[in-house]
């Protein structure tokens, strides 16, 4: 793709199909941004380290930072998912295709949303593509098994060594020295450091399905070359940053109320370990779910406690992780089948 804006925004008005991409992906960001973000924020919120406003500044700028930063570093993540699957077929068709895949992903987060359920966009993002790259080939031979490996590990790892780390911090945290006003206070790079390696993670995925999108209405997919422009970190960030700035007190009260009840010093405990699951998968290059990872640690750090967590709520927000590929992938391809047979 160009590395200009400008001759960017000059390709939007000659081509709808990527004017039409570009905007399904600006409504996949602000979604990610308002449905995963809060659980970066959820532990603050409800210890009264930061009021709900104030928290979502915080969050918002800190994965506008994440993004940039991270993916200036290590785009590891976004050429893992640019990678995922192939689409053929031509460049009219590949791009409906993706289009129709970007679209399933949104309707998918605004259900969820819409019920408070804390789901993965990114893995959203995932099976939705995938979904909609079968339902253009036909068969399971567009799909990079080697990409979805990585994914699935990131999967099982971040949820496991989240809820791991969350017990481990949980416990020792009763032992930690000091007032319930300093964890207060600590909370709040906590928090900051938890939405940095949300948008480094998430961001990161983003901006590999947009490379992919504008490769593919080129009529391309050329893997071997991938160059991340210094404007689309910063369209992949704000898209992000406006997102989380329209809210998400749903998901912050399904987590940190309904789920586990947090003291500060035990809201802490959950930065401490997710903070740290993140960043080893950041360095690792691998795409796990900052949802996952977040709410597995809430979940650790709350059955440590005295005041136990509710696993009836935890086992709601289990159900719509393992729904989220199967019905995405569903999603994507019947919406491919859809837009190819209205447009193609």
């Amino acid at each position: 793709m160009s590395h200009s804006f400008f001759a960017f925004c000059q390709q939007l008005g000659e081509t709808p199909a990527l004017a039409l991409f570009a905007l399904l992906t600006m409504g996949v960001l602000l979604v990610n941004g308002w449905t995963d973000a809060p659980n970066a924020i959820a532990g603050a919120v409800v210890t009264g380290a930061l009021s709900f406003r104030r928290a979502v500044l915080l969050a918002a700028v800190c994965n506008f930072a994440g993004v940039c930063c991270v993916t200036a570093v290590n785009a590891s993540v976004a050429e893992t998912v640019y990678s995922i699957a192939s689409f053929s077929g031509g460049a009219r068709a590949a791009s409906i295709a993706l289009s129709a895949g970007m679209a399933g992903v949104v309707i998918w987060a605004v259900v969820c949303w819409r019920w408070g359920i804390p789901t993965s966009e990114s893995h959203a993002l995932v099976a939705g593509i995938t979904g909609a790259a079968v339902a253009l080939e036909g068969d399971l031979s567009c799909v990079h098994w080697e990409s979805w490996g990585k994914v699935l590990l990131g999967l099982l790892l971040s949820t496991a060594a989240g809820f791991w780390c969350g017990r481990v911090a949980g416990r020792a945290a009763q032992g930690w020295l000091g007032s319930e006003r300093l964890f207060r206070g600590l909370q709040l790079p906590g928090a900051a450091a938890t939405a940095f390696f949300h948008g480094a993670q998430d961001g990161q995925k983003f901006l590999g399905i947009f490379l992919l999108g504008v490769a593919l209405v080129q009529g391309r997919q050329d893997e071997q070359t991938f160059v991340v422009p210094l404007w689309l970190l910063v369209f992949c960030a704000g898209g992000m940053a406006l997102g989380t700035g329209m809210g998400g007190r749903r998901i912050i009260d399904t987590v940190g109320r309904e789920m586990v009840t947090l003291s500060p010093r035990e809201g802490f405990a959950c930065d401490v370990a997710g903070v740290g699951c993140l960043l080893a998968a950041t360095v690792l290059g691998l795409p796990v779910s900052t949802t996952h990872t977040r709410t597995a640690a809430l979940l650790g750090v709350g059955s440590a406690g005295g005041k136990g967590a509710d696993w009836r709520v935890a086992g709601t927000i289990a159900l719509a992780w393992g729904l989220t590929f199967p019905g995405c992938a569903a999603l994507g391809w019947s919406m491919a089948r859809l837009f190819l047979h209205l447009w193609q």
